[in-house]
């Protein structure tokens, strides 16, 4: 694809291309309590300003991939980073919230062809013997963006006016062109593959399909009830939806193939990692708009909140892998959902206090050591239920059920949190900025009704996991 001396330049392109999209994905939970005054966003346009990004992504990511072997891995990875580039351009740019949440879905779309290919490229681009440790530069750097990114975000909009935010999405500029210029200028051969088929219908029917449900589970301004319309919405997707499995049962190039969910196990770790990332969604979208709408805290503060995640994560992973190895992936996954489900339950318990660096911290510590314990084990699940010459689909496929289930958790929880502020006679609506003690009452009871759901569902994973025996990776036919 390069010559040797060109490998670390591509190597620097797929790290700059994966940090575009985590940056912008962890930052924008910190900051949309800013964009919500800079914007006059209500919580439902605060809800679609992450879920149009999610939507896009987590519908169209098999596609993506897809793409880079039909038209060529440079090609689409770098269609994927400028469509985003101009997506964020216009993103800091947006006069309106409305204008804002048309040009996150622009970047979710871009975010599908070039998340796959970050990856993709190093494996193309090194050689066996060289290229686990450009793909642990890779996953390095992609953890210490996920840690710097909202910390860096919450210093600016902390020292910065309620504007500052747009700058989270300009210096998306700067770090494409870099990317590009590496890509393009080192890349000699980017091999096509003209036969292999692309799932377009597919791709479409599923946006379609996941857009409806979610906008039928986002939540009411004030709670009020679902309405009739909601509901319709939400039978109209799930109608598309079944439309998108015939269309997978019958597509000579599936982007989720069906035979992947012959296996039972295989099915089980994907419920289980919508579960567990649907409630880590929950906590991360709506613990910020909490802790700063409601208690007055600054955006820095609230920022403190993500750095357990990563520190645990890195110092367990590697761990939890070993241990997976050697006793297998099912005590893990159980002892990581318990973990997860305490601490969840936890945050419940405490949040009524307001006392962040006391109490919720360290619940918050608990989340980041059960995730660490469940991160690599529930990879590896996934990638002992299938065939060896499977295994990139069904990462992929799970890849894609982990992203959906973020998506699905801001919208259902949206309703939640409406309700339950809507209950407490909240005065304003969950996650706007206003110094009330009203208003902080209300916005406690809308997040513990969110952390007890999260925690529920996590002791859920486990008791499944638990009841499923795990299985051994089939041979190849």
């Amino acid at each position: 694809m390069c010559a040797p001396e060109h490998r670390p330049y591509l190597l620097i392109a797929a790290i700059l291309a994966s940090a575009l999209g985590f940056i912008d994905g962890s930052i924008v939970a910190i900051a949309l309590p800013a964009m919500r005054m800079s914007l006059g966003a209500t919580l439902i346009e605060a809800q679609w300003i992450s879920n149009a990004y999610m939507l896009s992504l987590s519908a169209l990511i098999l596609v993506g991939g897809a793409a880079g072997d039909r038209f060529g891995l440079a090609r689409v990875l770098g269609s994927g980073i400028t469509l985003f580039v101009l997506a964020s351009m216009a993103c800091a740019f947006a006069p309106n919230a409305s204008f804002l949440i048309v040009a996150r879905a622009v970047q979710g779309l871009g975010a599908a062809f070039m998340v796959p290919g970050s990856l993709a490229l190093i494996s193309r681009a090194y050689p066996k013997g060289e290229r686990g440790k450009a793909i642990g530069i890779w996953a390095a750097s992609a953890a210490v963006t996920s840690a710097l990114g909202p910390i860096i975000g919450g210093v600016a909009l902390t020292v910065g006016d309620h504007d500052v935010w747009r700058w989270i999405f300009a210096v998306n500029f700067p770090l494409g062109l870099l990317a590009l210029y590496f890509l393009f200028s080192k890349v000699v051969q980017d091999h096509s593959q003209p036969e292999r088929g692309i799932d377009i219908i597919g791709g479409v029917t599923a946006v379609l399909g996941l857009g409806l449900i979610a906008w039928a589970l986002t939540g009411a301004e004030h709670g009020e009830a679902i309405t009739w319309q909601a509901m319709m919405t939400g039978v109209g997707g799930l109608v598309v939806l079944a439309c998108f499995v015939g269309i997978q049962l019958n597509s000579p190039h599936p982007m989720v193939p069906p035979s992947l969910f012959d296996s039972s196990c295989f099915t089980i770790a994907n419920i289980v990692s919508f579960a567990i990332y649907f409630s880590f969604a929950a906590i991360l979208m709506y613990l910020p708009m909490v802790v700063i709408g409601g208690w007055g805290e600054s955006e820095l503060v609230a920022s403190a909140a993500y750095a357990p995640l990563s520190v645990f994560i890195a110092m367990l992973s590697g761990f939890s892998g070993r241990m997976a190895e050697r006793f297998g992936h099912h005590p893990l996954l159980i002892a990581g959902s318990l973990v997860l489900a305490t601490g969840y339950a936890i945050l419940a318990l405490v949040i009524p206090t307001q006392n962040f660096w006391g109490a919720v911290l360290p619940a918050m510590c608990l989340q980041g050591i059960g995730m660490g314990l469940l991160v690599a084990p529930l990879s590896m699940a996934v990638m002992a239920t299938v065939a060896p010459n499977s295994t990139g689909t069904a990462s992929g496929v799970n890849n894609a059920v982990i992203r959906m289930s973020s998506l699905i958790a801001v919208a259902i929880m949206g309703s939640v949190v409406a309700v339950g502020y809507g209950a407490a006679n909240g005065p304003a609506s969950y996650g706007e900025i206003m110094q009330d003690p009203g208003h902080a009452a209300a916005s406690n009871a809308a997040f513990v009704t969110v952390a007890w759901c999260a925690a529920l569902i996590c002791a859920l994973a486990a008791l499944l996991t638990a009841l499923s025996p795990p299985k051994e990776r089939p041979s190849d036919p």
